[in-house]
């Protein structure tokens, strides 16, 4: 009987977490508490800041990646609530920062943390380009993929123990697949599964973007040269990514959702291309 129960139990606390992902409509399983993973993030967030070399908030680079941040956040949070999903969107307090970095990389924590590496900015080029990357970024932590990978991990890895009770368990442990989790500083595994992410998050990206008032088709340009960027040893960017003709194939199948989407604001454009003759000012940490 008490197996019975157990199973019981189970079968309900799963259908309870099954949502359906926006835009895509894709079923997911959420197990984590959200808010325990935006309280994590908060912290893991100051950690990393005060261990790299932030670029100050008065520079042009840092101001363009929060006015394209804040813009891209907007209209997520704008879509969210039209389509009654505003319930992801509770305990989010958006950051921009970007850091001082060779690496072409960026990502977004849950709560809405995000950084952006110096090193991506010379391939992203323009705002619109860097409206790629923010797109799909925010897209991930929107769309839960971390709580997914997460608790798969934490099964896999912990035993399938609660959240709360690996942080006080097995503190070093549980860090580590967080930040695993949401792309920080190592190379995740589950590859498959990380690539349905990477193409649910583009999709979405797309929309987001276009609500912003930057053109989708520069997804096209920009991921073709993250493709030139590749040779033998790619960017940590696209270490889990689908293969580059793959996902431009993929993007352009949905650049017609998004374009409905597109009104064009007359300001997506009004930062220049970005410089890279003077190294940007940091902060030490």
């Amino acid at each position: 009987m008490k197996t019975k129960a157990l199973t019981i139990l189970l079968v309900v606390g799963l259908f309870a977490a099954c949502v359906k992902v926006p835009i895509t409509g894709r079923r997911q399983i959420n197990l984590l508490p959200q808010s325990t993973l935006n309280s994590m993030s908060v912290t893991e967030y100051r950690t990393f800041l005060s261990a790299n070399a932030v670029v100050s908030a008065s520079d042009n680079q840092t101001i363009m990646v929060q006015t394209v941040g804040k813009k891209i956040a907007d209209a997520a949070s704008q879509y969210l609530r039209a389509h009654g999903n505003a319930k992801r969107l509770q305990g989010y307090k958006w950051e921009f920062n970007l850091v001082q970095s060779p690496q072409a990389n960026a990502w977004c924590m849950p709560g809405g943390k995000v950084v952006v590496y110096s090193g991506l900015l010379p391939i992203t080029k323009t705002p619109e380009g860097l409206a790629v990357v923010l797109g799909h970024e925010i897209s991930h932590s929107l769309a839960n993929h971390g709580n997914e990978r997460m608790s798969q991990q934490l099964g896999v890895q912990a035993g399938g123990l609660a959240l709360d009770v690996a942080l006080s368990q097995k503190p070093q442990q549980t860090r580590d697949l967080f930040m695993q989790s949401y792309g920080i500083g190592s190379t995740l595994g589950m590859l498959k599964y990380s690539r349905l992410h990477e193409s649910e998050a583009d999709r979405m990206g797309l929309i987001f973007m276009a609500m912003a008032g930057y053109n989708p088709n520069e997804a096209i340009s920009f991921w073709q040269r993250m493709a030139a960027q590749g040779g033998a040893q790619p960017p940590e960017f696209l270490s889990t990514h689908p293969s580059n003709s793959t996902r431009i194939e993929d993007i352009k199948k949905a650049m017609p959702e998004a374009m409905k989407h597109y009104k064009p604001t007359g300001g997506a454009n009004q930062n220049n291309k970005v410089k890279q003759t003077k190294t940007p000012p940091v902060k030490k940490p």
